[in-house]
């Protein structure tokens, strides 16, 4: 399977497609602002500690209070509260060592551990979701490729997806011999087969990113972001890159070479995968991931021969309805049928949790199978086909109503892309200029740019079928006007543009404001 990352840089947001032999499964936004993402770090302090609830609400710099649970505060708390007051008590120099306290006692009281206006050395593990704060944890830990590096932990483990005993057995025998004292980690899938001089290094990488948090703790003047995660598109490369990844494309310079350098580390044999696209068309509309968006992230979403699913939301949960439409196939016994549906809906459903990013409790409705052993078969299926699924979930039995249930783990708000439009023709009025005048139109534009402002290079961009019929024949529209004004003059056809909506873009890629150059030449020709 071959994969490729498109990723598309917008003033203040960088939207990632993840794409598997062509097609989209995976789709993330974020902002280049500052926020509270996952795996943040920060020296927070406490506002309110909530008996009833076991937990606290903790000021992190956000919006809304975030919260933590007292059995997230992680078994090693104690040890590392101790640490961090000894750091804000002296902050010149660090502590000698780390002085080990008590586990945490499981069962024990929130009020007994924290105290309002305390502060905290806490992490995210969930963003902001509708009227919530983020949630925290107490267990620090920073992630790298191979390796998860715990500053408080005691112990070295080793991933239940590395199955060989021999092979989990040198990697912990490996981390022990160079760990640092007094920290513990755990060794991630890709550390499989990994040599030591290879892990040595991502060791003192990680090991150099938490000694500038501590760092920043002395530095601290109060409640603020001690370490931030790696940008989304790094995280995504770090926790997704293997042998498959064939190409990475780029429409930013900066974001280009911020990858090319963390590629440099991960993978320095491949760091040349990673490209900085400079076409004329957008990245997407180049690599085809507009069209699928807005394909797959409707209301309804198609499935093959008919077949579709309905999604629809509610407060507590996610609502998938399977319907087989106009499928049916000749010599098929409606069980049959219902199978094949719910099997090739099965396909479709398990792509789009992870491309919407679909979380909390989600309820499928199959269409109603009487064999218990198609049942089965289909629950095993589902269960096959999340498989690579990053996140945590749980999927259930179905009914003997064919209801599917699946618990999803949520760390982000689930991605919800608007595919309606207005229409850009009547701008939602319902009427529009005659399409017979359109060619006309663009002419007398043309024309207007090539003499009056004696711009010789120009794009054209349009709707498909406008563009299809400009390119007909040999001596097309395209080309006599190309003849006629005497300049380099190309038809390009952009999906998102509506049926009569057209753009001229000059040599470098800048739009060109036919209005905003009539207001320029009229200004000139006054001051003469």
């Amino acid at each position: 399977m071959k994969k490729e990352l498109v990723i598309n840089v917008q003033n203040d947001q960088i939207t990632i497609a993840l794409l598997e032999d062509k097609n989209l499964v995976e789709i993330h936004k974020d902002t280049l602002q500052p926020s509270f993402a996952v795996g943040n770090i920060y020296l927070g302090r406490v506002k309110k500690v909530m008996q009833g609830l076991n937990a606290a609400f903790v000021d992190i710099g956000s919006d809304k209070e975030a919260f933590i649970h007292y059995h997230d505060l992680g078994e090693q708390f104690a040890t590392m509260d101790n640490y961090l007051k000894q750091l804000l008590a002296d902050r010149k120099h660090l502590p000698d060592k780390v002085k080990r306290f008590p586990n945490l006692n499981k069962d024990g009281n929130i009020r007994d551990v924290l105290t309002a206006g305390q502060d905290i050395l806490v992490q995210v593990v969930k963003e902001p979701i509708s009227t919530k704060g983020p949630r925290l944890t107490g267990e620090i830990s920073i992630a790298g490729r191979n390796m998860v590096f715990l500053p408080f932990g005691d112990k070295i483990s080793v991933s239940q997806k590395i199955k060989d005993q021999e092979e989990r057995t040198r990697l912990r025998q490996l981390m022990q011999s160079i760990r640092p004292p007094h920290c513990g980690l755990i060794m991630r899938t890709a550390s499989e087969g990994k040599r030591v001089a290879e892990l040595h290094t991502e060791l003192k990488n990680v090991v150099k990113r938490w000694n500038k948090s501590v760092q920043a703790v002395q530095k601290s003047k109060g409640i603020c972001l001690i370490s931030e995660e790696l940008s989304r598109a790094a995280s995504i490369l770090r926790d997704l890159f293997n042998e498959d990844f064939e190409c990475i494309h780029v429409d930013s310079k900066a974001v280009c070479e911020e990858l090319t350098d963390f590629m440099s580390i991960i993978a320095p044999e491949r760091k040349n995968i990673v490209h900085h696209y400079t076409g004329n068309l957008p990245i997407f509309e180049k690599f085809d991931v507009e069209k699928q968006v807005k394909s797959l992230f409707g209301r309804t979403v198609s499935v093959k021969r008919g077949a579709y699913l309905i999604f629809d939301q509610a407060e507590a949960m996610h609502v998938i309805d399977v319907n087989s439409g106009t499928r049916t196939r000749a010599g098929q016994t409606q069980e049959e049928n219902a199978l094949e549906v719910n099997m090739a809906s099965a396909t479709e459903i398990a792509r789009q949790l992870r491309l919407r990013d679909l979380g909390g409790i989600v309820v499928i409705d199959f269409i109603d199978m009487a064999e218990p052993e198609n049942r089965q078969k289909l629950f095993d299926h589902m269960t096959e086909l999340m498989a690579n699924d990053r996140a945590k979930h749980n999927i259930l039995p179905l009914s003997k109503f064919c209801l599917m249930q699946i618990t999803r783990q949520r760390v982000r708000p689930s991605i919800v892309i608007q595919t309606d439009e207005v229409c850009p023709t009547c701008m939602g009025t319902g009427k529009a200029r005659p399409a017979i005048l359109l060619v006309e139109k663009i002419e007398e534009q043309l024309k207007c740019i090539t003499s009056d402002f004696k711009i010789k290079d120009i794009t054209l961009l349009v709707h498909p079928y406008v563009a299809a019929y400009l390119q007909k024949g040999f001596l097309s529209l395209e080309r006599r006007w190309r003849w006629r004004y005497r300049c380099c003059f190309r038809v390009q056809a952009l999906h998102e543009l509506g049926f009569l909506e057209f753009r001229f873009i000059e040599k470098h890629g800048d739009e060109i404001d036919i209005h905003l150059l009539s207001d320029t030449k009229e200004k000139r020709l006054s001051k003469r």
